[in-house]
């Protein structure tokens, strides 16, 4: 019994301060983020290889949810001639929650993994330390463009995929289930409103906060060479993973009451 509670006290301890880290990390970042100078060259080459250099992965996953979408909705539809409304189903599931939360989770595969293996990479061959010798903050120089390019991409590459995802339900519905192409385009936009769209893309602004902090925290406490930054590398993808469908979670219950 006794090792148990050990143990137990041990996790929530590390839990403890891994939060405070990261948070103290977020603190930090926005301070940076504000202050001069503007590095938007470092930032515009973040925002490439978050956004568009996600593009190509997110389009083939969203497209394809749109379509298992159509055809889930169409079995349980078409029992009860409802047919007509798989468009709002598709386009409502996708903007308020398939759509910001896939396409997080692609992101956080992708650019989380690569941000920590990079900083990782950067920490266990003290290039991180020579920056604080130069009189460079770590945190200005390598944190805060990845932030600001996150913070930005993440929205917009979510409202692609929302597209497409929503055109992969219209292939299906218009040449599988025989909609015509007018009724799905009134059928998508009609039942759609702001906050269904504002909803997903507030969601999107906390899981860019959520992968930026935790890969970074985790590249920048890297120890122990090669092993190391493979083990903060899968440590980041996988607890950004579980950070961003709980608060998905949480949000999706407050926009229930609120909204």
């Amino acid at each position: 019994m006794k090792p148990s509670l050990e143990k137990l006290g041990h996790t929530a301890v590390n839990a403890v301060v891994y939060a405070g880290g990261v948070s103290t990390l977020f603190m930090q970042t926005l301070f940076w983020v504000a202050a001069p100078p503007f590095r938007a060259r470092q930032v515009l080459d973040q925002m490439i290889k978050t956004g568009v250099n996600s593009a190509p992965i997110s389009t083939l996953t969203s497209f394809f949810i749109g379509v298992v979408i159509a055809f889930q909705s169409a079995y349980q539809m078409q029992k009860v001639g409802g047919e007509m409304y798989i468009p709002s189903l598709v386009s409502i599931s996708v903007t308020r929650e398939i759509g910001p939360l896939l396409t997080a989770l692609v992101v956080a595969g992708r650019v989380g993994a690569s941000i920590a293996a990079e900083l990782g990479s950067m920490k266990v061959t003290e290039q991180i330390d020579a920056l604080e010798t130069l009189a460079t903050h770590p945190v200005k120089y390598l944190v805060a463009p990845r932030f600001i390019a996150l913070f930005t991409m993440l929205p917009l590459l979510t409202i692609y995929a929302d597209c497409v995802g929503i055109l992969g339900g219209y292939v299906v519905s218009v040449y599988k289930l025989g909609l015509t192409s007018s009724l799905y385009i009134r059928m998508t936009f009609e039942p759609l409103v702001l906050k269904d769209i504002f909803t997903g893309l507030f969601k999107t602004l906390v899981f860019a906060s959520i992968i930026c902090m935790v890969s970074c925290y985790e590249g920048m406490k890297v120890e122990g060479g090669a092993e190391g930054v493979g083990s903060a590398t899968t440590k980041a993808v996988v607890t950004s993973i579980i950070l961003i469908i709980a608060s998905d979670a949480f949000f999706t219950v407050i926009f229930y009451f609120v909204t």
